[in-house]
């Protein structure tokens, strides 16, 4: 469990100090639910994403223990360290829109052609509840020839569950290299 510190000050110079000090600055909110303005190691917010084996991520904050869903992050424009992150409380039952990520499998038969995958979305937006989230959406890209592309609408959308993005976006394809 990723555990951090409640924020006393919310200002742009009290989050600097935080980030020199090897911090990552968050804001968890969800509907029905009062914001708190919290801060986490940034490197035990890290490794604990990479470790989490579905869409939620347990913290405890003060002392509230949460599942959270990472709505939204900053990087730094050089450097690329996460600046600030925006946690969505997962609220039993709530019907909400959730960023599902996407990754893709296999090699492009289009590759030998002289094409490039182009993954154009990294997530998808989807409408549910947090028990009928899938932990990611994975594409089989194998038979993907030249300038073919994989759309929203070729999804199946989960149980109960809605994709809201349009569905003539594409998400990923193989395109003609320059």
């Amino acid at each position: 469990m990723l555990e951090g510190i409640i924020r006393e000050s919310i200002g742009s110079a009290s989050a600097r100090r935080l980030r020199r000090d090897g911090y990552l600055t968050a804001n968890i909110y969800a509907k029905g639910v009062e914001n708190i303005q919290a801060a986490f190691k940034r490197g035990d917010f890290i490794k604990s994403v990479r470790r989490k084996e579905n869409l939620t991520l347990d913290i405890k904050v003060a002392d509230k223990e949460l599942k959270v869903v990472i709505q939204e992050y900053q990087l730094h424009p050089v450097h690329g360290d996460v600046l600030h992150v925006d946690l969505r409380v997962a609220v039993p039952n709530q019907v909400t829109n959730f960023l599902i990520p996407v990754r893709t499998t296999g090699i492009p038969k289009g590759l030998k052609n002289k094409g490039v995958l182009v993954q154009s979305k990294k997530r998808i937006k989807v409408r549910g509840t947090i028990e009928d989230m899938p932990k990611e959406f994975l594409l089989d890209v194998t038979p993907l020839d030249r300038d073919d592309a994989i759309l929203v609408r070729d999804i199946e959308a989960p149980k109960n569950c809605r994709l809201m993005d349009r569905e003539n976006v594409a998400i990923c394809g193989v395109i003609k290299a320059k």
